[in-house]
């Protein structure tokens, strides 16, 4: 397709999707920190933080961490060697998602649920809930006509 297709890309470009992605997270943070969250604009922005924190992980997560049994997952290198290591690896997406969604479930108890940050914490913990759910049910179901799905 292209000419530079066995030459070396720059970090940038190898990366892109990922810049992105944090960039639009990073835009929409700190409009939603000059603005007013009783207003439509503010929740819109504390909304967009909480789903581009998903969109974030999943594109982070899904590059660099395995889940057995899910299409979205990549595929892991050679077997390790020890059998909890490999269990651990077969997992790791879960496992991820599972204790940093108890950290956000730890955070926004902590916090007073209306004010404005923790309306956006709660968002994410939501965010959480539904790409861990999105993983585990990827592992079992299938959906006719979808690439992700074995045929």
């Amino acid at each position: 397709m292209t000419k530079n297709r066995g030459k070396k890309q720059g970090i940038f470009r190898g990366h892109s999707l990922s810049f992105a992605a944090i960039a639009i997270l990073l835009l929409w943070i700190v409009l939603y920190s000059f603005s007013d969250p009783s207003t439509h604009l503010g929740s819109f922005f504390g909304n967009a933080i909480a789903d581009w924190t998903g969109v974030v992980v999943m594109v982070l997560a899904t590059k660099h961490m395995y889940e057995k049994g899910s299409a979205e997952s990549r595929r892991p290198p050679k077997p390790l060697l020890g059998p909890i290591a490999e269990r651990l690896r077969d997992h790791s997406l879960t496992i991820f998602l599972l204790l940093t969604g108890i950290g956000w479930v730890a955070l926004f108890r902590s916090m007073n649920s209306e004010a404005k940050w923790g309306q956006v914490v709660g968002n994410i913990v939501s965010e959480w809930t539904q790409i861990f759910g999105l993983v585990l049910l990827t592992k079992r179901l299938v959906e006719p006509h979808s690439k992700e799905s074995p045929r």
